[in-house]
C-alpha cells in the first residue's frame, strides 16, 4: 500500500512545475477562504472587470484609446444600472412589503387546503399530522420575522458597507480595465520563469470565466424578463418581485430553479385557487424553465459547461460552502477549473504513446 502511494506521490509531484500549480492552487483556495470577507470588494470588482472586459477590447480595436474605451464603457454601465435599480428597486421592495402584509393570509389559506387533506386521502394523511405540520410552519414564521427584525436592527452598518461598494468597485473597475497589461505583468513577476504547465491552465480559465460572467448576466436578464413579462400578462401578484427572484434563480444551477418554484406555485394558489388558471401558469413557468435549461444554457455556455449536472452539483455545494455567494457564482468555472488541472496534470505526467505509424519498424 505504501509503496505504491510512493510511487504515485513520485509519478504526479515529480515535475516542479506540477508541484508550483498545485501549491499556487492551494495557497489561492485558502487566501480567499480566510480573506473572503474582507476581499469581497475586489471579487466583486473582479466579477464586473471581466463582465466588461469584451466591449472595452472591441473599442480598443476600433483604434480608441484604452483609458478612454475603459472610460466610455464604465460610465455608461453606471448609468444603466443606476437607472434599472431606481426603477426595479423601489417597485421590487413595495411588492416585498405587501407580500409580508399578505403572508398571514397566505399562511391562513394553507392551512385551509391542508385541513382537506385527510378527507380527501383518508388513511394516508391523518389529521394530527397536518397540526404537527402547521405548527412547524408557525416556528419557522416566527424565526423567520425574528430574522427580518435583527436585518432591520443591522441596517445601518449595511449601509454603510453599500456605501463603501458604491465608491470602491466602481473605482477598482476602472483601474483593473484601463490598467490590465499592467496589473498582469506585475503579477507574473511573482511566478517562476518555468511556467508552461500555469500558462496553459491560465489561458484556458481567463476565456472560460469571461465567457461565463457574460453569459450569467446575460441569462439573468433574459430570464428575469421574460418571467416578469409572463407573470404580468397573467396578472399575477408581485410579478416583478417573482420575475426577479427567478431570474436571480439561474445563479444556482438546478437547485435555483426549483427552489424558486415553491414561491410562484404559492402566490399562484393563493390568487388563482386550484383553477385552470392556475395550471395555465405553471405550464407557462415550466416552458420558460425548459427553454432556460434546453435552449438558453447551450446556447450561452456551450464553451464554458462542459460538465455533467451532477458535478455541478456537488461543486455549488462544495465551492458554496467555502465560500458563500461567491462560491455559488463561480462553483462552475471553479470546478472547470479543477478538471483543467487534471487535464493539464495528466497531459504532463503521462504524455501520449507514439503511435505504431510511428514506429521505426514502419518508417523503414
Amino acid at each position: 500500500m505504501f509503496d505504491w502511494l510512493r510511487k504515485w506521490y513520485t509519478h504526479k509531484f515529480s515535475d516542479p512545475q506540477v508541484v508550483t500549480l498545485f501549491l499556487m492552487l492551494l495557497l489561492g483556495f485558502l487566501g480567499i477562504y480566510w480573506l473572503s470577507g474582507m476581499l469581497a470588494p475586489v471579487l466583486v470588482a473582479i466579477a464586473f472587470a471581466y463582465l466588461l472586459e469584451w466591449p472595452v477590447s472591441r473599442l480598443c480595436r476600433l483604434g480608441i484609446s484604452r483609458a478612454l474605451s475603459t472610460s466610455a464603457i464604465v460610465m455608461g454601465f453606471m448609468g444603466v444600472l443606476t437607472l434599472a435599480l431606481m426603477w426595479v428597486m423601489p417597485l421590487a421592495w413595495y411588492q416585498g412589503r405587501t407580500l409580508l402584509r399578505d403572508l398571514p393570509q397566505i399562511i391562513e389559506l394553507g392551512r385551509t387546503y391542508l385541513l382537506e387533506l385527510p378527507e380527501l386521502f383518508p388513511g394516508m394523511v391523518s389529521e394530527e399530522q397536518i397540526l404537527l405540520m402547521m405548527h412547524n410552519v408557525d416556528e419557522r414564521v416566527m424565526a423567520f420575522g425574528k430574522d427580518m427584525l435583527s436585518m432591520s436592527v443591522a441596517s445601518i452598518v449595511d449601509l454603510v458597507a453599500l456605501l463603501i461598494y458604491l465608491v470602491l468597485v466602481p473605482v477598482m473597475v476602472f483601474f483593473m480595465l484601463k490598467d490590465k497589461a499592467q496589473l498582469s505583468a506585475g503579477f507574473v513577476q511573482f511566478l517562476p520563469n518555468e511556467r508552461k504547465l500555469i500558462s496553459q491552465v491560465w489561458h484556458e480559465m481567463n476565456v472560460q470565466i469571461m465567457n461565463y460572467i457574460r453569459g450569467k448576466v446575460l441569462e439573468i436578464l433574459i430570464v428575469g424578463t421574460v418571467s416578469y413579462v409572463v407573470f404580468s400578462l397573467f396578472g399575477l401578484n408581485y410579478a416583478l418581485l417573482l420575475g426577479v427572484l427567478v431570474g436571480f434563480s439561474v445563479l444556482i444551477p438546478y437547485i435555483g430553479a426549483a427552489v424558486v418554484t415553491l414561491p410562484v406555485a404559492v402566490v399562484g394558489i393563493f390568487q388563482f385557487g386550484f383553477t385552470a388558471e392556475l395550471g395555465y401558469l405553471m405550464l407557462a413557468y415550466g416552458i420558460i424553465q425548459a427553454l432556460d435549461g434546453n435552449v438558453l444554457v447551450p446556447l450561452l455556455f456551450s464553451e464554458v459547461v462542459d460538465l455533467n449536472p451532477v458535478y455541478i452539483i456537488i461543486a455549488v455545494l462544495f465551492f458554496g460552502g467555502l465560500f458563500g455567494f461567491w462560491g455559488i457564482f463561480f462553483a462552475i468555472p471553479l470546478a472547470s477549473l479543477v478538471k483543467a488541472t487534471v487535464n493539464a496534470w495528466s497531459t504532463r505526467v503521462y504524455p501520449a504513446e507514439p503511435s505504431e505509424a510511428t514506429q521505426p519498424s514502419e518508417q523503414v
